[in-house]
């Protein structure tokens, strides 16, 4: 797998659990100026998540189900 599809995967996962977060607040808001805390949580959450995939042990994960990053240039 390449390394620009692992990286999109590993972005959308990181996008889906942030909006996952921000998901109540968002219907409850249904687009009322109160739900610009929630896209900030969102984008909190995908930065933290970021942060954590970065991890070793974590990215030891990511790399046994595939989409670990490696140094080998995008084989």
């Amino acid at each position: 797998m390449k390394d620009t599809t692992k990286r999109t995967i590993r972005t959308v996962l990181q996008a889906t659990l942030g909006l996952a977060v921000a998901l109540p607040g968002i219907v409850t808001a249904s687009g009322i100026p109160a739900s610009l805390p929630w896209v900030a949580g969102a984008l909190a959450v995908a930065a933290g998540v970021a942060r954590v995939m970065a991890l070793p042990a974590v990215e030891a994960a990511l790399d046994r189900v595939g989409i670990g990053l490696t140094d080998g240039g995008g084989r």
